[in-house]
């Protein structure tokens, strides 16, 4: 997996946000990880998980999938919010007022995340309200274990994947999908202004059993 170039001290940082680097800290030492085991576990660097750590980067979705899987932690546990919330395992209503923002611009890309699905615990799909930016940088893609759904809302996005070794891009529009195997690296921008998509991460059951 690649490591990703993230903003520094993020301002203005969300209630999730704050505690995202925290959060990680207190997993990885209940599971007597240090950060060189962990930046192994990864294929992350040590520097960069410390600034995770320490709130001084803000990762994306695709790098918060990695650590999850490899705390042996549900992603919407590592984001959801400590508040207390009515849960039932097997049906989820979140309502349109109670979505959480998870990530606001927080990568080098500015990606938006909107959870959709925080409530419900042992799931195997993250569903989030993705906000695309026009502007990216052109040296960072993803890729992360699982598979991936992506639904246009509205505006036009152009989605690209590295396909033995050369980039494929496509521009979808409003109705338009794609669904993928997530270690393919991926990346997508708006081409004009913000473009907004429905984003389902699905984690594999070989994924789900190794965080059970």
């Amino acid at each position: 997996m690649t490591d990703t170039k993230l903003s520094e001290s993020p301002a203005q940082l969300s209630e999730v946000e704050q505690r995202l680097g925290r959060r990680i800290h207190e997993l990885r030492s209940a599971r007597d990880f240090t950060l060189d085991a962990l930046a192994k576990a990864t294929g992350f660097t040590k520097g960069y998980l410390s600034k995770i750590e320490n709130s001084k980067v803000i990762p994306p979705i695709g790098t918060l999938v990695k650590l999850a899987e490899v705390l042996k932690i549900e992603l919407g546990d590592l984001l959801g919010s400590e508040s207390s919330v009515e849960r039932n395992d097997g049906i989820c209503i979140v309502r349109s007022w109670e979505r959480e923002p998870v990530l606001r611009g927080g990568s080098s890309f500015g990606y938006d995340y909107v959870s959709l699905a925080q409530k419900k615990r042992h799931k195997h799909m993250d569903p989030f309200i993705m906000v695309f930016p026009s502007n990216i940088d052109k040296d960072v893609r993803f890729e992360h274990d699982g598979e991936e759904f992506l639904f246009v809302l509205d505006g036009e996005i152009e989605f690209g994947f590295v396909v033995e070794g050369k980039e494929r891009l496509w521009v979808l529009s409003p109705g338009d999908s794609v669904y993928f195997d997530s270690r393919i690296p991926h990346r997508g921008r708006s081409l004009k202004g913000e473009s907004r998509a429905l984003v389902v991460i699905y984690r594999t059951p070989e994924i789900s059993r190794q965080q059970s």
